[in-house]
């Protein structure tokens, strides 16, 4: 065996050792939430955890991270190009189930006292969102189960919520809108599911 063989292997080996097993891929069935939380039974965990702490409903956390990443962990936004063809770099520093920027993130870690968070792991994205929501709330007047508010708050961010920037973003309000409907799908379907919340 090549000695450049030999060290490709070990550092997939190395890299494969990391904290905790994070699939790539989304559950099969984004449209239940029953199928969701069956399916990746740590999501329904990291979600009442949340609803615990924070009070933010599992069905507003469920469906602002179907708008944000599909359920994906390594959600990124796409890239940017120069030319048509150059790559430039991304649209943003968004990462990760809750699609956080790295400033707010880092806001998020230094706040709640945990270095060692990460943006692809779910009780660390739902615990973030509900932080971030509950921000919202005291400092907006949101209320926690306003799924549509709610997400425009954490799109535009506070300030740019107070100065209602999304009223230019005909697109934003109308995505606004999809994620209170499909948070109301969610709950109605939860009702049905009970051991999974």
């Amino acid at each position: 065996m090549s000695r450049t063989l030999r060290v490709l292997l070990i550092l997939a080996l190395v890299a494969s050792c990391g904290r905790g097993v994070v699939s790539p891929n989304a559950p099969g069935n984004l449209d239940n939430a029953c199928n969701i939380l069956r399916e990746r039974p740590n999501f329904s965990r990291a979600f009442r955890s949340t609803e615990r702490r924070w009070g933010v409903p599992i069905h507003v956390q469920m469906a602002t991270i179907y708008q944000e990443s599909r359920f994906r962990p390594n959600a990124r936004t796409p890239l940017r190009y120069t030319l048509g063809i150059i790559p430039i770099g991304r649209q943003s520093s968004a990462f990760g189930y809750a699609q956080a920027i790295d400033s707010t993130w880092k806001e998020y870690k230094r706040a709640r006292g945990r270095p060692g968070a990460r943006r692809n792991d779910i009780r660390d994205a739902a615990d973030f969102m509900g932080w971030y929501m509950s921000g919202s709330r005291r400092e907006l007047g949101i209320s926690l189960g306003n799924a549509r508010a709610q997400y425009l708050a954490y799109h535009e961010g506070r300030t740019g919520y107070k100065r209602r920037t999304y009223r230019t973003k005909n697109w934003l309000v109308k995505v606004s809108n999809e994620v209170a409907s499909r948070a109301k799908n969610y709950e109605r379907q939860l009702k049905s599911c009970k051991r999974y919340t």
